[in-house]
C-alpha cells in the first residue's frame, strides 16, 4: 500500500487578502469601541443609581423630621409598637415604597420599625452624626440587610434635636434597575456594532475595488518594481495629477529636463518654464510623438490620460536618431551631388578626349584650365571673405550642391568674417539649416538664387540669408520658429519642424535673436544676430562652447 500522505495542518493567522485583513481589523476596532463604550457607560451607571437611591432615602427621611407632630410624641410618649410614632413612620413608609423608616431619640433607641420587634431596641448602625446635626447618605447593611440610606436630626418646635430619622432603600431594587438597564445597552451596544460592521464592509469592499482585490505583500511588490522600474528604464515618465500638477518624475525624465525633485508639486509651467514642452505636458497640444526641444535636446513626448483625471507623458531622446537623419540626409545630397558631378565629369573627359584626337591640343589646354579655374574661383571668392575654416569649407560644399540643384548661391560683397569666432560650430548648425531651407524653397524655379551675408559689428555677428522664393505669409513668420511646424513632407527617417526651432534657441542662447522678413525682391530674408561671438582683436580665441550635434543641423 501506498503510505498514507501527511495531513494537512491548520494554519491561522491574518488572512492574505488586503479585503479580508482590513474588514477584520476594523471589526475588532469596531467592537473594542462597542465594549470600551458599554463599559464606561455601566461604570458610572451603578454608582448613579445607587446615589438616586440615597437621595430618595434622604428626601423621604427629611419629609419624615418635618411633621411636627412626630417631634412631639418622641418627647411625650414610650417607645412602643402601637404608639404614634410607629403608626405614623409605617403609613410614610408603605407611602414612599422605602424598606424602612426608623424614628431614634438621642439615646440610639428605635420608636419605630418595619420588624415591630425591633422597636424599644438600639438601633444597629452609627447615629452619632444624625444627632449631631448632620444629613448623611450612605450604603450600608443592617438588620434589615444591606440598603441605601439617609439619615436626618429630628428638631422639635423650638429647633432643638430630640432624635433623628433614618429611611432606608433596599439595596436589592437598586441592582435590579442596574440589571434592567443592562439588556437595552447591550441592544444599543449590538445596533452600533452591526451598523459599524456594515460600515467596514462597504468601506472594505470600495477598498477591494479600487486595489483590485490585491494584497498588502503584492501592494509592497508593485511599488518596489514601479520604483525599479521607473528608475532603470531609459525612457523619461513624468506622472501629473488631476490638477496639473507634477507627481512623479524618474532619473531619466530629471536628465532630459534638465530639472530636479523641486518640480514635484508644480505646474509644467513653472517647472519648466513657457513653451512647447510645457504646453504638451500640459495636454494643451495633443496628438502623438510630439516633437519637442528642450535646451540641445530633441525630445519625443507621449501623454496618456489616467482614470483618476491625470496624466503620465513619456520621453525619448530622439537626439541621436536626429543626428544619423541628418547624416542620412547629408550623404543622400552627397550622392546625388556627385552622380551629377559624374555625368559633368564624363561629359568633360568626352569633350577633352575629343580634342586631344582631333589634335587640338590648345584648345584642350584651355578648356582644362577654364573648368579647373571655375571651382578655384569659387573657392577663392569664399575663403577671401571668410577666413573661418568650417563655414568656408560649408559654403563651398553648399555651392556645389546649388549647382548641382540648379541654384545660384552667391556670398554677397559685403561679407567680411574674421577667423574670431568663439563658436563656429553653433554658426555653422544655424548658417547650414537657414541655407538649406533658402535651396529648398527655390529648387526647380526659374532664375533661382541664394544669397548669403556675414559680417561683423564690434563682437557681434551678423548673418543674413535671402531667396528668391516664394516668402513666408506675414502671419507664419512666427509659427516658423514653433517646434513641430512645418509646410514639407516629412523625410522617411522622422519629422520635421525642429531646424528653425533651434535656430532661434542657438541666437537667444548667446543674447541674440532670429527673425524672418521679406527680401527686396520677393521671397524670404533671415536674420540672426549674435551679440559676443568673436573675441576681441587683441585677446586670444577662447574654447569653443560645446559642440553642436548634427540633429541640431536639421532644416526643417
Amino acid at each position: 500500500m501506498s503510505p498514507t500522505p501527511p495531513a494537512r495542518r491548520l494554519r491561522l493567522g491574518m488572512p492574505r487578502r488586503m479585503f479580508s485583513q482590513l474588514l477584520l481589523m476594523q471589526l475588532a476596532i469596531a467592537a473594542g469601541v462597542v465594549v470600551l463604550a458599554t463599559g464606561l457607560f455601566l461604570a458610572p451607571l451603578s454608582d448613579q443609581l445607587d446615589d438616586q437611591a440615597m437621595r430618595r432615602a434622604l428626601a423621604i427621611a427629611q419629609t419624615t423630621a418635618a411633621v411636627p407632630q412626630i417631634a412631639e410624641d418622641l418627647r411625650h410618649t414610650k417607645p412602643s409598637v402601637d404608639g404614634p410614632v410607629q403608626q405614623e413612620a409605617e403609613r410614610i413608609r408603605k407611602a414612599s415604597g422605602a424598606e424602612y423608616v426608623v424614628v431614634m431619640d438621642l439615646s440610639g433607641i428605635r420608636w419605630s420599625h418595619t420588624e415591630p420587634g425591633q422597636v424599644g431596641g438600639h438601633v444597629s448602625t452609627d447615629p452619632r452624626q444624625a444627632l449631631a446635626g448632620e444629613d448623611v447618605m450612605e450604603i450600608d447593611s443592617g438588620t434589615l440587610g444591606r440598603s441605601a440610606r439617609g439619615k436626618v436630626p429630628l428638631r422639635d418646635s423650638d429647633g432643638r434635636i430630640v432624635g433623628a430619622v433614618s429611611v432606608g432603600i433596599e439595596y436589592d431594587s437598586v441592582r435590579a434597575r442596574l440589571i434592567h438597564a443592562i439588556p437595552g445597552l447591550f441592544a444599543y451596544a449590538g445596533g452600533a456594532l452591526a451598523v459599524g460592521a456594515l460600515a467596514a464592509w462597504l468601506i472594505s469592499r470600495r477598498i477591494q475595488r479600487q486595489t483590485r482585490d490585491l494584497a498588502f505583500s503584492d501592494i509592497s511588490a508593485l511599488l518596489a518594481e514601479r520604483e525599479a522600474m521607473l528608475h532603470g528604464i531609459r525612457e523619461g515618465v513624468v506622472a501629473l495629477d488631476r490638477a496639473g500638477r507634477v507627481r512623479l518624475l524618474n532619473d531619466e525624465a530629471q536628465r532630459l529636463l534638465g530639472i530636479g525633485e523641486e518640480a514635484v508639486g508644480r505646474s509644467p509651467d513653472r517647472a519648466l518654464g513657457e513653451g512647447r514642452t510645457a504646453d504638451v505636458l500640459a495636454g494643451r497640444v495633443t496628438g502623438t510623438d510630439l516633437i519637442s526641444v528642450r535646451g540641445q535636446r530633441v525630445l519625443v513626448v507621449n501623454r496618456m490620460p489616467t482614470d483618476d483625471g491625470g496624466a503620465v507623458a513619456t520621453l525619448r531622446d530622439r537626439t541621436e536618431l536626429e543626428q544619423l537623419g541628418r547624416e542620412l540626409d547629408s550623404t543622400h545630397g552627397l550622392i546625388d551631388a556627385l552622380r551629377a558631378q559624374d555625368h559633368e565629369h564624363a561629359n568633360r573627359m568626352h569633350t577633352l578626349l575629343g580634342l586631344l584626337e582631333l589634335e587640338m591640343y590648345d584648345d584642350a589646354v584651355d578648356f582644362v584650365g577654364e573648368v579647373v579655374g571655375d571651382h578655384r574661383a569659387t573657392a577663392e571668392q569664399v575663403t577671401e571673405k571668410i577666413e573661418d575654416p568650417l563655414l568656408a569649407a560649408l559654403l563651398v560644399g553648399k555651392a556645389t550642391v546649388a549647382a548641382e540643384r540648379g541654384v545660384a548661391l552667391w556670398v554677397s560683397d559685403g561679407t567680411r568674417l574674421p577667423d574670431r569666432l568663439i563658436d563656429p560650430r553653433g554658426l555653422v548648425t544655424v548658417l547650414g539649416n537657414l541655407v538649406d531651407n533658402a535651396l529648398d524653397a527655390v529648387a526647380g524655379k526659374p532664375h533661382a538664387r541664394v544669397e548669403v551675408e556675414l559680417r561683423t559689428e564690434g563682437r557681434t555677428a551678423i548673418l543674413r540669408v535671402q531667396d528668391t522664393g516664394p516668402g513666408i505669409p506675414a502671419d507664419q513668420r512666427e509659427l516658423i520658429f514653433t517646434e513641430g511646424w512645418s509646410t514639407k513632407k516629412p523625410p522617411a527617417h522622422g519629422k520635421r519642424g525642429i531646424g528653425l526651432s533651434l535656430v532661434r534657441r542657438l541666437a537667444e542662447r548667446q543674447g541674440g535673436h532670429a527673425t524672418v522678413g521679406e527680401a527686396a525682391g520677393g521671397g524670404a530674408e533671415f536674420t540672426v544676430v549674435l551679440p559676443e561671438a568673436l573675441t576681441g582683436a587683441d585677446l586670444e580665441p577662447v574654447l569653443a562652447a560645446p559642440a553642436t550635434t548634427d540633429a541640431e543641423e536639421a532644416s526643417r
